[in-house]
């Protein structure tokens, strides 16, 4: 009789051609991960921006969704999502929208989870969309970063969730420190450009 030994990978790769397995099977660290932040944004068009949030929370290996919802368009579905959202796990909402940009207010309405709000430069060089979200009626806070400031609305993300995590509050202590770092480095640098009458 000819036996036939496969290797792990090969064996499920197998199994799932044949339908016993799902592709989360294949893929276990993905089936593992859960969501802990959620970036929504009005529009796909608004994804230049708003990537710059998830790559601050991907360099920080916080697990996060992304989905495009529209509080004017889709209304049905931004309430659906903002009052499942603490049940489905997410700890922090970044929601991004340009002009008449209502839909991180209408989110935080319907969640007691914290909102980050990130004005998109649409149209009046986004003035709209920063007044918008920060003119929030008392009761109803959105925390709004500046206009297409998405990486700021990650990294607050980031330190909401840090609060409760001692690993992740290493890590944004060790970002900051970067900074800083990035900083003398700089000005070390300006040392070397020469001028006439510069003195230092």
């Amino acid at each position: 009789m000819q036996v036939h030994i496969l290797g792990l990978k090969q064996f499920l790769i197998l199994l799932q051609k044949y339908n016993f397995l799902s592709f989360y099977l294949l893929n276990p660290r993905k089936n593992q991960m859960k969501a802990k932040v959620s970036i929504i944004m009005g529009s796909t068009s608004d994804l230049p921006v708003m990537e710059k949030a998830a790559k601050v929370l991907n360099d920080f290996k916080i697990p996060f969704e992304i989905n495009a919802l529209s509080a004017h368009r889709t209304p049905e579905q931004v309430e659906k999502f903002a009052k499942n959202a603490k049940e489905n796990g997410i700890q922090a909402i970044i929601a991004g929208a340009g002009m008449a940009a209502h839909l991180p207010g209408v989110i935080a309405a319907m969640t007691s989870i914290p909102v980050i709000g990130v004005p998109i430069k649409a149209s009046l060089d986004g003035m709209d969309a920063l007044l918008s979200i920060a003119q929030m009626p008392p009761g109803i806070p959105v925390a709004t970063v500046g206009i297409n400031g998405a990486m700021n609305a990650g990294i607050l993300a980031a330190q909401i969730l840090a609060v409760g995590d001692e690993n992740l509050q290493e890590a944004v202590i060790e970002f900051k420190e970067g900074l800083k770092e990035k900083i003398v480095k700089a000005n070390e640098e300006l040392s070397t450009v020469k001028y006439d009458y510069k003195t230092n």
